[in-house]
């Protein structure tokens, strides 16, 4: 697969630019206190961006917001909540698949009686420290989706997939999609890119070394036929309920499946 970019928000760093610079240059006086307390100051921002930088779920938020793009896995961060009023006893435990998962794994073991597991389908040679402790105790595994995945069937009961079925033709796609829903013992939701979306996603094609396909609602309603995987309508529309009253729109489409039985 293709290597992963570095995280852009290093680069507000190194370019050692002092957004109080201009302060200490001031021609007005100012007490020696002052000055001092705008020195402190400053290095608190500088340390914050540092941070930041340095990765877990908030990194993934300064990320996108950066690029400027939008992306299903960042559409996850804020759709925990209302996939937790969804689902409820079945997010005990979760897997996610898609990039940047580590920060997804580390969101959902904050919810309580919640346990997560993550797939990386990229390179993460540029993972922070906290995604190479998930990666070292097994939480979080590197593995190529269009072959099975480590796991016995029915190993999870909700699993999660974000920015990654867009980019696999249906060939792979009728042994993938399967694959998740064996894992699965109860639900599988799926975030997709939307058709008006394609040319965001076209200009994030070079972060994982081929174009998305940017399929329509319908196109997934038949692929799913095709491949004997029911939609959940209850599960689709106490989303929508719990999306509702928390006014949150997501920007992908959500697709609610159950698993085999």
């Amino acid at each position: 697969m293709s290597r992963r970019p570095g995280n852009p928000t290093r680069r507000f760093v190194v370019g050692g630019s002092n957004p109080l610079g201009g302060i200490f240059h001031s021609k007005s006086k100012a007490s020696p206190l002052l000055s001092i307390v705008l020195v402190l100051l400053g290095t608190v921002l500088v340390i914050g961006y540092v941070y930041r930088g340095s990765g877990g779920s908030g990194d993934y938020k300064t990320f996108s917001k950066i690029q400027g793009d939008f992306s299903c896995t960042f559409d996850v961060h804020t759709a925990i909540p209302i996939l937790k009023k969804t689902y409820g006893d079945s997010m005990h435990k979760v897997l996610h698949v898609g990039p940047d998962t580590c920060s997804i794994v580390s969101e959902l073991t904050k919810e309580k009686d919640t346990e997560a597991w993550g797939v990386e389908p990229y390179d993460i040679e540029d993972a922070d420290v906290s995604c190479r402790s998930l990666v070292r105790k097994g939480l979080v595994r590197v593995a190529d989706i269009k072959f099975p995945l480590p796991y016995r069937a029915k190993s999870f009961s909700l699993i999660i997939v974000s920015d990654s079925v867009d980019y696999l033709s249906p060939k792979y796609l009728n042994k993938t999609l399967p694959d998740l829903a064996r894992v699965s013992a109860q639900n599988l939701v799926i975030f997709t890119g939307k058709p008006s979306s394609s040319k965001t996603k076209l200009q994030q094609a070079s972060k994982f070394g081929r174009p998305a396909k940017m399929r329509s609602a319908s196109w997934w309603a038949r692929f799913f036929v095709q491949t004997s995987l029911e939609e959940n309508e209850d599960a689709a529309k106490k989303f929508e309920k719990a999306a509702s009253k928390s006014s949150y729109k997501p920007k992908c489409q959500v697709f609610h499946l159950n698993s085999y039985h």
